[in-house]
């Protein structure tokens, strides 16, 4: 969607380099290019050059204006599923989360991940973090990362279940292929509601 974002970043390139609108208009990108399942709006976002403040680039300027309008701006419950980082987030963007769930299994790798997610979260005051284990094969991992993560909150575990790889192998819908992890994700969902409700009232 290149021409897209030029015309909307009123990109302009010359000798002396690049300059682009970086409040581009963004307010009727959901409308127009999300994929709609009743009430529920799915829009899948390029990913971010560079991290941490990020390269000013048009993309990324684009990017960041459409994320500050859905968080923002509108009055939706809005989910932002991104891989391990978090450079798509601002300072300004990121008053607007209640929550970070950082999705985290059970190896040295992953936690060491979940602690520089952390860090970059505090580095633009996002401090509302909760962890969520994933692929769980045992009561004995799910006590490893317990003890691993003391300092954090859990919000549930997803147990591992072949039945899920089964499901997207053969295209199938993931949201029946297992009732563990189905229980599992909604113990998740009730949890956020609950902390929700207890912030309301």
């Amino acid at each position: 969607m290149k021409e897209l974002v030029a015309d909307r970043t009123e990109t302009n390139s010359g000798k002396s380099g690049l300059y682009f609108k970086i409040n581009p208009k963004v307010d009727d990108i959901p409308e127009k290019y999300s994929i709609k399942h009743g009430n529920i709006k799915l829009l899948i976002m390029g990913q971010v050059k560079q991290g941490g403040s990020g390269c000013y680039c048009p993309e990324n300027a684009f990017l960041s204006a459409l994320l500050a309008h859905l968080l923002i701006a509108r009055d939706e419950i809005v989910i932002l599923d991104m891989a391990a980082g978090i450079e798509h987030l601002g300072r300004g963007t990121a008053k607007a989360v209640d929550k970070l769930l950082v999705v985290v299994e059970p190896s040295r790798a992953s936690i060491e991940t979940t602690y520089r997610i952390e860090k970059l979260a505090n580095d633009i005051d996002l401090t509302n973090i909760a962890l969520v284990g994933n692929k769980i094969h045992s009561q004995s991992e799910k006590e490893f990362l317990i003890s691993s993560l003391k300092k954090y909150n859990f919000f549930g575990f997803i147990p591992y279940d072949v039945a899920i790889l089964q499901a997207e192998m053969h295209d199938k819908s993931l949201l029946g292929a297992s009732h563990g992890v189905s229980t599992a994700v909604r113990e998740i969902y009730n949890n956020l509601i609950k902390e929700q409700r207890s912030k309301d009232s």
